[in-house]
Protein backbone atom coordinates (compact mmCIF):
# COMPACT_ATOMS: atom_id res chain seq x y z
CA UNK A 1 0.00 0.00 0.00
CA UNK A 2 0.95 3.54 -0.50
CA UNK A 3 1.42 6.22 2.49
CA UNK A 4 -1.63 7.56 3.83
CA UNK A 5 -2.75 10.60 1.54
CA UNK A 6 -3.64 13.00 4.11
CA UNK A 7 -4.91 16.14 1.67
CA UNK A 8 -8.22 14.83 0.42
CA UNK A 9 -10.84 17.16 -0.64
CA UNK A 10 -14.00 16.80 1.03
CA UNK A 11 -17.17 18.07 0.38
CA UNK A 12 -19.52 18.94 3.15
CA UNK A 13 -23.26 19.68 3.56
CA UNK A 14 -24.91 19.89 7.22
CA UNK A 15 -28.32 20.45 8.21
CA UNK A 16 -29.35 23.36 9.73
CA UNK A 17 -29.70 22.46 13.03
CA UNK A 18 -28.66 20.04 15.54
CA UNK A 19 -28.98 16.88 13.94
CA UNK A 20 -29.16 12.67 15.27
CA UNK A 21 -29.29 11.36 12.11
CA UNK A 22 -26.22 9.40 10.86
CA UNK A 23 -23.81 11.18 8.88
CA UNK A 24 -22.95 9.85 5.22
CA UNK A 25 -20.16 9.40 3.39
CA UNK A 26 -20.56 9.33 -0.37
CA UNK A 27 -17.62 7.18 -2.66
CA UNK A 28 -17.92 8.15 -6.35
CA UNK A 29 -16.93 5.65 -8.96
CA UNK A 30 -14.00 5.55 -11.14
CA UNK A 31 -12.55 8.43 -13.50
CA UNK A 32 -15.11 10.62 -11.64
CA UNK A 33 -14.33 12.78 -8.34
CA UNK A 34 -16.79 13.97 -5.36
CA UNK A 35 -18.73 16.77 -7.21
CA UNK A 36 -20.79 14.05 -8.53
CA UNK A 37 -22.20 13.81 -5.23
CA UNK A 38 -22.50 17.30 -4.52
CA UNK A 39 -24.86 18.26 -7.56
CA UNK A 40 -27.65 16.99 -5.64
CA UNK A 41 -27.44 14.31 -2.85
CA UNK A 42 -25.10 16.26 -0.33
CA UNK A 43 -27.50 19.09 -0.15
CA UNK A 44 -30.76 17.02 -0.55
CA UNK A 45 -29.52 14.74 2.29
CA UNK A 46 -28.52 17.57 4.37
CA UNK A 47 -31.99 19.33 4.18
CA UNK A 48 -33.36 16.15 5.54
CA UNK A 49 -31.21 16.27 8.57
CA UNK A 50 -28.42 13.89 7.88
CA UNK A 51 -24.48 15.41 7.89
CA UNK A 52 -23.37 14.59 4.20
CA UNK A 53 -19.60 14.35 3.12
CA UNK A 54 -18.02 13.24 -0.48
CA UNK A 55 -14.55 12.28 -1.05
CA UNK A 56 -12.42 12.94 -3.57
CA UNK A 57 -10.55 9.56 -3.69
CA UNK A 58 -6.59 10.12 -3.42
CA UNK A 59 -5.88 11.54 -7.18
CA UNK A 60 -8.87 12.74 -8.15
CA UNK A 61 -10.24 15.97 -7.86
CA UNK A 62 -8.57 18.12 -5.55
CA UNK A 63 -7.38 15.72 -3.61
CA UNK A 64 -3.63 15.36 -3.66
CA UNK A 65 -1.87 11.71 -4.80
CA UNK A 66 -1.48 12.81 -8.48
CA UNK A 67 1.59 12.09 -8.66
CA UNK A 68 1.51 8.23 -7.56
CA UNK A 69 -2.41 7.49 -9.04
CA UNK A 70 -0.87 5.32 -11.97
CA UNK A 71 0.37 2.29 -8.77
CA UNK A 72 -3.13 3.53 -6.56
CA UNK A 73 -5.00 0.25 -5.41
CA UNK A 74 -8.48 -0.24 -4.12
CA UNK A 75 -6.54 -1.10 -0.63
CA UNK A 76 -5.26 2.81 -1.14
CA UNK A 77 -8.83 4.35 -2.02
CA UNK A 78 -10.35 2.10 1.10
CA UNK A 79 -7.88 3.59 3.31
CA UNK A 80 -8.86 7.05 2.41
CA UNK A 81 -12.50 6.21 2.68
CA UNK A 82 -11.62 5.28 6.68
CA UNK A 83 -9.39 8.18 6.96
CA UNK A 84 -12.18 10.31 6.06
CA UNK A 85 -14.72 8.63 8.24
CA UNK A 86 -12.23 8.39 11.14
CA UNK A 87 -13.15 12.56 11.10
CA UNK A 88 -16.68 12.37 11.90
CA UNK A 89 -17.86 12.26 15.18
CA UNK A 90 -20.07 9.47 14.56
CA UNK A 91 -20.18 5.94 12.44
CA UNK A 92 -21.26 7.02 9.67
CA UNK A 93 -23.37 5.40 6.62
CA UNK A 94 -21.21 4.54 3.56
CA UNK A 95 -22.39 5.15 -0.20
CA UNK A 96 -20.68 3.96 -2.90
CA UNK A 97 -21.13 4.24 -6.47
CA UNK A 98 -19.55 1.91 -9.07
CA UNK A 99 -16.13 1.55 -8.38
CA UNK A 100 -17.05 3.53 -4.92
CA UNK A 101 -18.93 0.54 -4.38
CA UNK A 102 -16.45 -2.12 -4.24
CA UNK A 103 -14.23 0.30 -2.21
CA UNK A 104 -17.63 0.48 0.43
CA UNK A 105 -17.47 -3.70 0.20
CA UNK A 106 -13.90 -4.30 1.21
CA UNK A 107 -14.66 -2.36 4.11
CA UNK A 108 -17.64 -3.96 5.28
CA UNK A 109 -15.76 -7.03 4.41
CA UNK A 110 -13.19 -6.18 7.34
CA UNK A 111 -14.81 -4.58 10.27
CA UNK A 112 -18.73 -3.71 11.55
CA UNK A 113 -20.47 -0.48 10.15
CA UNK A 114 -23.56 1.26 10.36
CA UNK A 115 -24.85 0.36 7.37
CA UNK A 116 -23.39 0.07 3.28
CA UNK A 117 -25.21 1.12 0.25
CA UNK A 118 -23.90 -0.20 -3.16
CA UNK A 119 -24.87 2.25 -5.83
CA UNK A 120 -25.09 0.56 -9.58
CA UNK A 121 -22.26 -2.18 -7.93
CA UNK A 122 -20.21 -4.54 -9.88
CA UNK A 123 -20.61 -7.74 -10.14
CA UNK A 124 -19.05 -10.76 -8.21
CA UNK A 125 -16.82 -11.54 -10.78
CA UNK A 126 -15.23 -8.11 -11.02
CA UNK A 127 -15.24 -6.06 -14.21
CA UNK A 128 -14.04 -8.36 -16.45
CA UNK A 129 -17.24 -9.69 -17.52
CA UNK A 130 -18.78 -6.03 -17.97
CA UNK A 131 -15.48 -5.62 -20.52
CA UNK A 132 -15.98 -8.82 -22.21
CA UNK A 133 -19.89 -7.66 -22.49
CA UNK A 134 -18.61 -4.28 -23.53
CA UNK A 135 -16.14 -5.89 -26.35
CA UNK A 136 -18.76 -8.61 -27.98
CA UNK A 137 -21.25 -5.59 -27.98
CA UNK A 138 -20.36 -2.56 -28.38
CA UNK A 139 -16.23 -2.30 -29.37
CA UNK A 140 -16.02 1.28 -30.11
CA UNK A 141 -17.25 2.21 -26.45
CA UNK A 142 -14.29 -0.51 -25.57
CA UNK A 143 -11.77 1.10 -27.88
CA UNK A 144 -12.42 5.00 -26.55
CA UNK A 145 -12.45 4.14 -22.47
CA UNK A 146 -9.18 1.95 -22.91
CA UNK A 147 -7.42 5.05 -24.05
CA UNK A 148 -9.50 7.71 -22.35
CA UNK A 149 -7.36 10.91 -21.57
CA UNK A 150 -9.86 13.16 -19.90
CA UNK A 151 -8.39 16.26 -21.15
CA UNK A 152 -8.61 15.66 -24.84
CA UNK A 153 -12.20 14.16 -25.20
CA UNK A 154 -13.54 15.33 -28.54
CA UNK A 155 -16.93 15.57 -29.47
CA UNK A 156 -17.19 12.02 -31.03
CA UNK A 157 -15.66 10.35 -28.22
CA UNK A 158 -18.65 11.69 -25.91
CA UNK A 159 -21.16 11.16 -28.43
CA UNK A 160 -19.82 7.30 -28.20
CA UNK A 161 -19.55 7.21 -24.09
CA UNK A 162 -22.39 9.15 -23.38
CA UNK A 163 -25.35 6.52 -23.92
CA UNK A 164 -23.74 4.36 -21.61
CA UNK A 165 -23.40 6.49 -19.00
CA UNK A 166 -26.31 9.05 -19.31
CA UNK A 167 -29.92 9.07 -20.93
CA UNK A 168 -31.17 11.06 -23.29
CA UNK A 169 -33.21 13.46 -20.86
CA UNK A 170 -29.59 14.49 -19.00
CA UNK A 171 -29.78 18.56 -19.42
CA UNK A 172 -26.51 20.06 -21.58
CA UNK A 173 -25.45 21.98 -18.74
CA UNK A 174 -25.30 19.20 -16.56
CA UNK A 175 -23.30 16.79 -19.17
CA UNK A 176 -20.70 20.11 -19.40
CA UNK A 177 -19.87 20.32 -15.50
CA UNK A 178 -19.65 16.50 -15.46
CA UNK A 179 -16.86 15.93 -18.17
CA UNK A 180 -15.08 18.90 -16.31
CA UNK A 181 -15.06 16.78 -13.28
CA UNK A 182 -13.38 13.64 -14.52
CA UNK A 183 -10.14 12.94 -14.30
CA UNK A 184 -7.21 9.88 -14.84
CA UNK A 185 -8.49 6.43 -13.28
CA UNK A 186 -5.56 4.16 -12.10
CA UNK A 187 -4.75 1.11 -13.95
CA UNK A 188 -3.88 -0.65 -10.48
CA UNK A 189 -7.76 0.06 -9.32
CA UNK A 190 -8.67 -1.24 -12.96
CA UNK A 191 -6.71 -4.15 -12.58
CA UNK A 192 -7.94 -4.86 -8.58
CA UNK A 193 -11.06 -4.42 -10.13
CA UNK A 194 -10.95 -7.03 -13.03
CA UNK A 195 -10.31 -9.57 -10.39
CA UNK A 196 -13.06 -11.51 -8.16
CA UNK A 197 -14.54 -8.27 -5.87
CA UNK A 198 -16.26 -10.11 -3.28
CA UNK A 199 -13.55 -11.90 -1.56
CA UNK A 200 -14.93 -12.18 2.00
CA UNK A 201 -19.03 -11.98 3.35
CA UNK A 202 -19.76 -9.88 5.89
CA UNK A 203 -19.72 -11.47 8.99
CA UNK A 204 -22.92 -11.83 10.95
CA UNK A 205 -21.95 -8.84 13.33
CA UNK A 206 -22.27 -6.36 9.90
CA UNK A 207 -25.09 -4.28 9.71
CA UNK A 208 -27.48 -4.51 6.74
CA UNK A 209 -26.45 -3.65 2.77
CA UNK A 210 -28.53 -1.89 0.45
CA UNK A 211 -28.56 -2.86 -3.36
CA UNK A 212 -29.77 -0.56 -5.94
CA UNK A 213 -29.34 -0.41 -9.57
CA UNK A 214 -30.70 1.17 -12.50
CA UNK A 215 -33.02 0.03 -15.52
CA UNK A 216 -30.71 1.81 -17.66
CA UNK A 217 -27.41 1.17 -17.14
CA UNK A 218 -25.66 -0.44 -19.76
CA UNK A 219 -22.37 -0.52 -17.77
CA UNK A 220 -23.79 -2.37 -14.44
CA UNK A 221 -26.65 -3.79 -15.83
CA UNK A 222 -30.02 -5.09 -13.69
CA UNK A 223 -28.21 -8.55 -13.94
CA UNK A 224 -25.40 -7.34 -12.55
CA UNK A 225 -26.57 -5.51 -9.49
CA UNK A 226 -28.68 -9.09 -8.74
CA UNK A 227 -25.73 -11.22 -8.71
CA UNK A 228 -24.55 -7.98 -5.76
CA UNK A 229 -27.42 -8.38 -3.94
CA UNK A 230 -27.76 -12.38 -4.35
CA UNK A 231 -23.86 -12.69 -2.84
CA UNK A 232 -24.91 -10.68 -0.04
CA UNK A 233 -28.40 -12.06 0.46
CA UNK A 234 -30.53 -9.10 0.63
CA UNK A 235 -32.94 -8.13 -2.26
CA UNK A 236 -32.10 -5.57 -4.54
CA UNK A 237 -33.59 -2.11 -5.96
CA UNK A 238 -34.32 -1.59 -9.55
CA UNK A 239 -35.24 1.95 -10.01
CA UNK A 240 -36.50 2.47 -13.64
CA UNK A 241 -35.54 5.04 -16.30
CA UNK A 242 -32.15 6.10 -15.24
CA UNK A 243 -28.49 5.53 -16.55
CA UNK A 244 -25.08 4.89 -14.90
CA UNK A 245 -24.72 7.92 -13.74
CA UNK A 246 -27.71 7.86 -11.56
CA UNK A 247 -27.16 10.90 -9.41
CA UNK A 248 -27.09 13.31 -12.46
CA UNK A 249 -30.08 11.88 -14.03
CA UNK A 250 -33.20 14.07 -13.99
CA UNK A 251 -35.13 11.19 -11.59
CA UNK A 252 -32.36 11.28 -9.14
CA UNK A 253 -34.88 12.01 -6.89
CA UNK A 254 -36.37 8.30 -6.67
CA UNK A 255 -32.89 6.94 -5.76
CA UNK A 256 -32.16 9.85 -3.00
CA UNK A 257 -35.56 8.22 -1.42
CA UNK A 258 -35.02 4.50 -1.62
CA UNK A 259 -32.09 5.06 -0.05
CA UNK A 260 -33.11 7.69 2.93
CA UNK A 261 -36.24 5.42 3.29
CA UNK A 262 -33.46 2.23 3.87
CA UNK A 263 -31.26 4.22 5.99
CA UNK A 264 -34.32 5.49 8.52
CA UNK A 265 -34.29 1.54 9.33
CA UNK A 266 -30.85 1.12 10.51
Amino acid sequence: MLPLETHLEVRRRLPAGASRKPPLVFVHGGYCDAWFWDANFLPWFAARGYPAYAVSLRGHGESGGADSLFIAGLDDYEADVEHVAGMLAAPPVFIGHSMGAAVIERIVAKRPVRGAALLAPLPPAGLLPIASRLAREHPDYLVHIAGLDPLRLSDDVLATMRPFYFSDDVRAGVLAEAVRHLGAESPRALFDLSLRLHWALPSRDHRPLFVLGAEGDRICVPDDVRATARHHRVEPVIVPGLAHMLMLEPGWVQVAQALEAWIAKL
